[in-house]
């Protein structure tokens, strides 16, 4: 078995005169050097990204008291840039107060700033800004991509260099790129230049590594002189065989597993991923016995909010799920599970671990069923979610070209014929990413969803408005396929005509729920109200009165089909119940008020019940087979 003991025999004169903080990599005796001391760091992932900021000192003083002594992070380069140029680090984007609080509770932390970081996060953290240019070559050494990363690491890695373990913070390691040898483009011009920035920046003693898969592969294109080569690897993976691949790259210094898979992602339509407990806790004392430093991906997995999930696409596209629950050991909602309690006692095996109970799961409501009553079809509603009105084009633009890089997007057409019988309405090349609503009049007609419906039938008379409301999904975080346009990428043809001269509105949904609307009582319904559920793309609103309590709860939205939900202005993410295997979003307690009603919005895409009720559960339900399954395979990629 190999083995990678530090000794404990390291001369004092490693620790400087001056008694200043070092971090190192002691390649003599195959370990890390933390204040001339031997160190192995038992660490768990954790995105400030996924969990909302009021929760960020819960959560870590959690993996604190399970034993851990460091975390590690992504830093998602489109959740601080959404717009090229405008940078955001405030609230749930605040970096530096999360890095603060882990250092008040005695974590360190392993840095990933990317520019790429996978994660199951939309386009891999890469802003889809990027994508104005049609042709760029992301994660290569194309000039405009490079100099697009130049920026954003001159903004980000200055605010990073007081928080390095050396600089009296509690970064102490900093990885470049992000599984680089599972692309294509095995670039090292690229990983240069980033390597090259991250020294500029950072200095040129900060121990800089790099993660990759456990092939011969990866490890070849993703490994770089001047970065230390770390593998990853799940519990369906031999330790020594895995550990032997690592030291044909790094001959000496520690062992690591970067990422050490306790549980694993969900797509639409999957069955809910669980990797076993035993497996988990066995694995990890292997490791920590070989004197391995380990990180556990996930620790706690969080909540894609919003339109933050990304996508696979290997035979077709398969969007993630809007939990990240990752059957972590800890939940969405940060409880201890028996998974945390296994590991908590495999590490303490190895090394003291805080004395104290573990905090507590926190506390959750059941707060019971909501009606909500339908505001209006999103088509009859524009002037309040497009106010800057249509652009017009003879042919489709995609939402890179219009500037709208998440959410939703109207197509606006006539027809151009009498249409008396069903006439196939075909999207040829594939062109619609990822799902498109289709109406005439305002009457619902059917979809059009990429790899899998290419073709619905319309029927209509000439000059009858036709709508195709177009949803992104999710950019693809993984592969060569991540340069993922959205909108209608090609033309739509009706029978043997080309649909033209389109009328195209970006929408600008949760800015106008995040005003108040529809609550507020701007444009409540359409012109013509409709009594009951209504098909296609239709608001509904409702209240969830006080109660004086704020508490987690979880909402599901029983026999609905598939939209998105906004409480008191905050997207909480995507339902899709009929597909599963999420049957309930994570609603945190703070998003409530406890003397205030609580406004809730719901865009149903395609029929709501006949009920049109919510119901708040006191818990998730994230496993239901209702949906498509498929069988769940860990070893295809990495995260």
């Amino acid at each position: 078995m190999i083995r990678a003991y530090c000794s404990y025999t390291i001369s004092l004169l490693y620790i400087t005169v001056s008694g200043a903080p070092s971090f190192s990599i002691d390649y003599k005796n195959n370990c890390f050097q933390k204040d001339g001391k031997p160190f192995q760091y038992v660490s768990g992932s954790i995105h400030y990204s996924r969990i909302p900021h009021y929760y960020w000192k819960d959560r870590l003083l959690k993996m604190y008291m399970a034993g851990l002594n460091a975390v590690q992070i992504y830093v998602p380069w489109n959740f601080h840039e959404e717009k090229r140029g405008v940078y955001n680090f405030t609230g749930d984007r605040d970096l530096e107060n999360f890095l603060d609080l882990a250092n008040q509770t005695g974590l360190l932390v392993i840095l990933r700033p990317g520019p790429y970081i996978c994660a199951e996060w939309e386009m891999g953290g890469l802003p889809a800004w990027l994508l104005q240019k049609p042709n760029i070559v992301l994660r290569s050494a194309d000039t405009d991509y490079l100099e697009a990363v130049s920026s954003w690491m001159a903004v980000l890695l200055p605010k990073m260099r007081r928080w390095l373990y050396t600089n009296g913070g509690n970064i102490i390691t900093v990885q470049v790129e992000n599984e680089y040898g599972s692309y294509y483009t095995c670039d090292y011009n690229y990983m240069r230049h980033l390597r090259t920035l991250f020294q500029f920046f950072l200095g040129d003693k900060t121990v800089l590594f790099t993660t990759d898969g456990n092939t011969d592969r990866e490890m070849t294109c993703g490994t770089l002189e001047g970065m230390y080569a770390t593998i990853d690897f799940g519990t369906d993976v031999n330790i020594s065989q895995a550990f032997s691949r690592q030291r044909r790259f790094e001959p000496r210094g520690p062992l690591v597993n970067s990422e050490f898979y306790t549980g694993w992602l969900d797509h639409w339509g999957d069955q809910h991923a669980q990797v076993d407990t035993q497996k988990v806790s066995r694995m990890l004392g292997e490791m920590l016995s070989m004197g391995a430093s380990v990180n556990m991906y996930m620790f706690e997995g969080g909540t894609n909010f919003g339109y933050w999930n990304g996508a696979d696409h290997d035979n077709r596209f398969r969007s993630v799920v809007t939990s990240y629950d990752y059957n972590a050991p800890l939940s969405e909602a940060g409880d201890p599970t028996e998974k945390l309690l296994a590991i908590r006692d495999t590490i303490s095996k190895f090394r003291d671990i805080p004395m104290g109970p573990m905090p507590p799961a926190s506390p959750k409501m059941a707060y019971g069923f909501v009606t909500l009553t339908m505001v209006g079809n999103l088509s009859s509603l524009l002037d309040t979610l497009s106010p800057q009105g249509p652009v017009r084009s003879l042919y489709p633009l995609s939402f890179e070209e219009m500037k709208q890089y998440y959410g939703f997007m109207l197509y606006r057409t006539k027809l151009p014929r009498d249409l008396p019988e069903d006439t196939p309405l075909i999207s040829p090349l594939n062109g619609v990413h990822d799902r498109a609503y289709v109406s005439v009049c305002g009457v619902f007609q059917g979809l059009l969803e990429r790899d899998t419906t290419l073709v619905m039938n319309l029927t209509g008379k000439q000059g009858d408005q036709v709508d195709v409301l177009v949803e992104n999904m999710g950019r693809v975080n993984f592969g060569s396929k991540i340069n993922d346009f959205k909108g209608l990428l090609s033309n739509l043809i009706l029978g043997k005509d080309v649909l033209t001269d389109w009328q195209i509105y970006r929408l600008d949904i949760d800015g106008a729920i995040a005003s108040g609307w529809p609550q507020s009582g701007q444009r409540r319904s359409s012109p013509n109200p409709v009594r009951g559920p209504s098909d296609g793309p239709v608001f509904y609103q409702g209240t969830l009165p006080p109660n004086g309590l704020a508490w987690d709860t979880f909402l599901r939205l029983n026999e609905w089909t598939k939209g998105q939900v906004w409480i008191n202005g905050v997207n909480l993410g995507r339902y899709w119940p009929k597909r599963g295997p999420q049957q309930t979003l994570y609603v945190p307690g703070p998003l409530l008020s406890p003397t205030q009603p609580n406004n809730i919005t719901v865009l149903e895409l395609e029929r709501a019940p006949p009920h049109t009720r919510v119901l708040f559960m006191d818990r998730p339900q994230l496993n239901s087979t209702a949906g498509k399954t498929s069988q769940l395979q860990t070893t295809d990629r990495q995260t």
